[in-house]
């Protein structure tokens, strides 16, 4: 094999040690037993992939890598034993997606099987968020077609993902209010005129933020309750309809026609169970959800806003001039790669990169917003 051969298989049994350390840590941080068993049993897969990789290094005569965790898996596990598994399990079931494709390319792989089974991994993932019991993942055979719509359901929403909404949310009040802070500070205003107007961009922009997360998650929940009130209507009216359309549903993702025939039968003997995967598999939308609670998601925006806002204020309590100019843009660098590190985790892309990328275009902003502020000053003045 040649050098870059060597590299891949390196690359794969450094990525599936890691893989393995990142399940055993999910099991150590899940409370539920069931659902613990559910991550041991992955990592002991991701650990027999790594043996593979493992054996066709040594074949190779080549000596095996000393491999410790990376800075992701270990990011991921403190955030799993902070916050609980669900927290980050989004972000390890896209990596899990984005392994299978990998593998996709790779002959040997494939051939054993891994491509498949990384698959696999995301829709256990997946299947879990979707709330199928992990009593259920953890036997064999298919699963049943209530908790099929449900994981389907789920599908539509991958977007939804709260360690992103994290980051992304102190990103915004960071940027936001320093780039604000270094307008009025390029003004030559005094440092309590500074602190006072980067105090009112925080108060400001995140109220906004909150009532504007209000809105959107009340205006959505209203507007489910009220398709699925639609849709229950039309079940009751016409239940063969609505049987038809469900197996058109699964014959359009792949199912042979007489298997959604016996699908959607089974699915609409109940009517409740009906109705919760209509509107799952019409609407895309999860009845025991409707977008989550509005005043939790204000409350939390709120918070992560205020959060990344006060970070390029806070100098100015203690400093003035020059000397607060500076610290404010240390602050806010700081915040800035940190939460550059932060979208690392669910990227995956190097947290160097992500971080000195983060840092740069919030340098930027905040840069182009001081020379407006000096420029409207001369103009005025």
């Amino acid at each position: 094999m040649a050098k870059s051969d060597l590299e891949r298989l390196t690359a794969n049994f450094a990525d599936e040690t890691d893989g393995a350390a990142l399940y055993r840590a999910l099991a150590e941080a899940e409370k539920d037993p069931a659902t613990a068993e559910v991550f041991r049993r992955l990592a002991s897969v991701e650990e027999a992939h790594a043996r593979f990789w493992a054996d066709k290094i040594e074949a190779l005569g080549a000596r095996l890598p000393q491999v410790k965790p990376g800075f992701r898996t270990r990011a991921l596990a403190f955030l799993a034993r902070r916050f609980g598994p669900r927290f980050v399990l989004p972000t390890i079931q896209n990596a899990e997606r984005r392994d299978g494709s990998k593998y996709d390319t790779q002959p040997d792989a494939v051939a054993a099987g891994l491509a498949s089974t990384e698959k696999t991994h995301a829709d256990e993932l997946a299947a879990l968020q979707a709330g199928v019991p992990a009593s259920r993942l953890s036997r064999k055979g298919p699963l049943t077609g209530a908790q099929i719509a449900k994981l389907e359901g789920r599908r539509h929403n991958l977007g939804g993902n709260a360690l992103r909404a994290a980051v992304l949310g102190a990103n915004d009040g960071l940027v936001s209010n320093m780039s604000l802070v270094m307008g009025v500070a390029g003004a030559s205003l005094a440092g309590n005129e500074i602190l006072m107007t980067g105090l009112a961009g925080l108060i400001a922009g995140a109220c906004s933020m909150a009532l504007g997360e209000w809105l959107s998650v009340t205006s959505s929940r209203e507007l489910y309750e009220n398709e699925i009130g639609k849709e229950a209507e039309e079940l009751a009216m016409n239940p063969e309809e609505e049987r038809k359309e469900l197996s058109l549903i699964y014959q359009s993702k792949g199912l042979a026609a007489a298997e959604a025939e016996a699908l959607a039968t089974r699915l609409m003997a109940d009517q409740k169970s009906a109705l919760d995967t209509l509107a799952r598999e019409e609407l895309g939308v999860d009845p025991d959800e409707l977008g989550g609670s509005a005043w939790t998601a204000a409350g939390t925006s709120f918070v992560l806003f205020s959060g990344g806002a006060i970070l390029p204020v806070l100098p100015f309590f203690l400093l003035d001039g020059w000397a607060a100019i500076g610290a404010s843009l240390a602050a806010g660098g700081a915040g800035l790669f940190v939460i550059g590190v932060g979208t690392s985790l669910f990227t995956g892309r190097s947290w160097l990169f992500s971080g000195v990328r983060q840092l740069l275009i919030g340098l930027a902003a905040a840069a182009i917003t001081y020379g407006a502020g000096a420029a409207v000053s001369v103009t005025l003045t």
